[in-house]
């Protein structure tokens, strides 16, 4: 089995590493502990998520203990780095709330049962160990051991001291101290001497690097992982400044699939490395078909299946691929009634009742009506000009809207031009 550093290391995972010789010695011997932490700001992981996730796959997959960090009790202070500034306190039904969201989203990415060749996973949530303790034990016990000076020359810390307007309270300057702490608990319990994070996190890990052999002697390790921008400069996860979140009732798996299908051509290979766990070999031919034949969008359409299927299963990320193909193919009756909603759900919609339809109802008084034209007369002429369509069929003159038209889906699509849609309800 080959070394889990350069695995990562090959497919992009790497950012920063405090010591790559000593981390890749540490992964020689199978069955050693990796720790990443997630941040209960939500009740859902987001496709961001995804790369502390699937680093941590890796890990299991290589041989190693994966430990997921959940932060009950770094949850209820807020992590300042990269932050401009506070972050609004969760009350604590907010905090289980998301805790139990996140932990059951885990669920699906770990193997918790474990064999003789894979440990088994962890989830542990930091409040088990942080939040019973007493202010004096911590003054005692941890404060003395770090200094203020190493903290204020780190970056977050730094950035926000810097900033007139916001500066940085003593409640998010601790945080620090409270995942540092965190790297000296899993070091001291489950051996665990390395942690992985954004390389925003850089500044904490190092903190717990520190902390650690200042107890005991013991070298830990950090790995920080690149904070992906597309290629466009956005961040990456995001779609108009809305995250893709992982859960279904948050982000419909119709928009999850499409933002990934919608992936930029110069991102795509570089994603694939990262989100997927295709052989780089598979990766290479998939960047070759691409380069000679860009339109087919191959490496896309494979990038969307693989990470929809990892976050939704293999079941719904081919019902993706079903429905895209239908719906450019102009076949919307293949569509059901869920998928067909979720593909529909940003846009308008209008509700009629369906008896109107018994005798029909002419094109271009309903269109006008739903507000896809802002007159009859304007109907008129997209209708001559061939430029209004319904469940994507080129409407003719005098075209009347019945119940022969309702999809088996139960809804009519009606279109204007090439991109303007309107979905059509019936009570």
């Amino acid at each position: 089995m080959r070394n889990l550093y350069e695995v990562l290391k090959e497919r992009g995972f790497v950012e920063q590493c405090t010591d790559e010789g000593g981390v890749v010695k540490w992964f020689d011997t199978p069955g050693n502990a990796v720790y990443v932490g997630f941040d209960p700001t939500a009740d859902s992981l987001h496709l961001g998520s995804l790369i502390p996730l699937i680093g941590l796959m890796h890990v299991q997959r290589a041989g190693h203990k994966a430990v997921a960090l959940v932060g009950g009790a770094t949850g209820m202070v807020g992590d300042p780095s990269g932050k401009s500034a506070e972050r609004s306190f969760l009350d604590d039904d907010d905090l289980a709330y998301n805790l139990d969201g996140m932990r059951s989203q885990m669920e699906s990415f770990f193997d918790f049962e474990g064999d003789s060749d894979h440990p088994a996973a962890m989830v542990l949530n930091n409040a088990d160990w942080i939040a019973d303790v007493s202010l004096i034990d911590w003054l005692r016990g941890i404060g003395k051991m770090v200094s203020v000076n190493t903290m204020m020359s780190k970056e977050s810390v730094r950035r926000r001291l810097e900033d007139r307007d916001q500066g940085i309270s003593y409640t998010e300057f601790s945080y620090m101290l409270l995942q540092a702490w965190d790297f000296v608990y899993l070091n001291e319990t489950h051996g665990c001497r390395v942690q992985m994070g954004g390389s925003d996190q850089w500044g904490n890990i190092t903190a717990g690097i520190d902390l650690i052999r200042r107890r005991s002697g013991e070298q830990a390790y950090g790995i920080t992982f690149p904070l992906l921008e597309t290629a466009s400069g956005e961040k990456f996860g995001k779609s108009e400044g809305n995250a893709i979140w992982l859960d279904p009732k948050r982000t419909s798996i119709w928009d999850f699939y499409q933002y990934l299908i919608r992936t930029d051509d110069r991102d795509v290979i570089k994603h694939l490395k990262l989100f997927t766990f295709l052989p780089l070999e598979e990766i290479e031919k998939l960047a070759k078909d691409h380069e000679e034949n860009p339109g087919s969008r191959i490496a896309h359409k494979r990038l969307a299946l693989e990470v929809t299927a990892l976050v939704h299963g293999m079941l719904q990320a081919e019902r993706m691929v079903a429905g895209a193909e239908a719906l450019y193919s102009g076949r919307l009756e293949d569509l059901d009634s869920d998928l067909i909603n979720q593909v529909f759900s940003e846009g308008p919609s209008c509700r009629l009742s369906s008896q109107r339809l018994e005798l029909g109802v002419d094109l271009v008084d309903l269109v006008a009506e739903c507000a896809l034209v802002k007159s009859k007369s304007e109907a008129r002429r997209m209708l001559k000009q061939g430029a209004l369509y319904v469940n994507d069929q080129r409407a003719e003159e005098g075209k009347m809207v019945d119940h022969e038209d309702i999809l088996p889906s139960g809804v009519v699509v009606l279109r204007k031009g090439k991109r303007d849609y309107l979905l059509l309800q019936f009570d």
